[in-house]
């Protein structure tokens, strides 16, 4: 028993920071039906950018994590308007095209301005342990799953009791119909990439602190766990993306407790193709018929 708690600790931890990362996979596409293949990578740039502050100015974690999510803000907002906004009304397949290109983009220039090696990202806080009934417990873990929890109830609080918000959600249903009423759609768009996008800035901070290790390439598996997050919530679903997230936890930190650790990816990929065959909508998602 007391193994299967520490194992579920251990998975909620890694688990809220992939249901961070969905969230922002789930949001644009619940917006403009784009999956941001570059969003793992502004993930990395929050990592690196709190690297930074805290090495460079010595930011404690709340400072540090404002900063990594301003940045990964920026970085969504910049993205959306030059790489995505132009393609708007291109075929489905060129803004896809684009997302990879741009995530390449950001992973190569950051091995060529900062160095392709794996660097420790210093401890932001002094790591305590707890020993609970035989479960052991770190303070950052505790840090890792409150910060995600209060940022992902702040982020439904955002859009379903803010006038942004309800544009968002208006702007999901039938942008047309929402300009029509007075909502500025690409005012929405920017501001769903900015705000996911700081998720995933946050996300950066917390998985190196979870791991004590960062590189250009850390958004790359994880940015596709998060994917398949989005999609076996739901895609287009905030609740989904974070109960997916969560899952997606669960069966990793599964697999490495039972020795399969080489294993890990390799299933999470299996759980896409299953959830795609048998449950396309997700778990929270809706079917819907497309028009032709």
């Amino acid at each position: 028993m007391q193994t299967v708690l520490q194992q579920i600790i251990n998975a909620l931890s890694l688990g809220s920071i992939y249901a961070l990362l969905a969230l922002g996979y789930s949001m644009v596409y619940g917006i403009i039906n784009l999956i941001n293949f570059a969003h793992g990578d502004i993930y990395m740039l929050g990592a690196f950018f709190a690297y930074y502050v805290i090495n460079a100015w010595h930011f404690n974690f709340i400072t540090a994590l404002l900063s990594a999510m301003i940045i990964g803000a920026v970085s969504g907002v910049v993205i959306e308007y030059f790489a995505y906004r132009p393609l708007r009304k291109s075929p489905r397949i060129a803004v896809l095209i684009t997302a990879i290109g741009v995530s390449f983009l950001l992973e190569n220039g950051m091995s060529y301005f900062v160095g392709s090696n794996a660097r420790s990202f210093p401890q932001v806080i002094e790591q305590v342990n707890y020993n609970i009934g035989g479960v052991q417990i770190s303070n950052v873990q505790i840090l890792i799953l409150a910060t995600a929890l209060i940022l992902m109830v702040s982020l439904q609080l955002i859009i379903q009791k803010t006038k942004m918000g309800r544009a968002m959600r208006a702007v999901s249903v039938d942008p047309a119909a929402a300009e029509l009423v007075g909502v500025n759609v690409n005012h929405t768009i920017s501001f769903t990439f900015a705000l996911g996008s700081a998720l995933a800035g946050a996300a950066g901070i917390l998985i190196g602190m979870y791991y004590n290790q960062i590189d250009p390439l850390m958004g790359m598996t994880p940015g596709i766990k998060a994917f398949v997050a989005a999609v076996l919530g739901g895609i287009g679903s905030v609740p989904g993306a974070s109960i997916g997230g969560f899952l997606i936890g669960i069966l990793e930190t599964f697999f490495q407790s039972i020795g399969l650790s080489a294993y890990k990816d390799s299933v999470v990929y299996l759980v896409l193709i299953v959830i795609l065959l048998f449950l396309p909508a997700g778990i929270f998602g809706k079917n819907a018929k497309e028009k032709v």
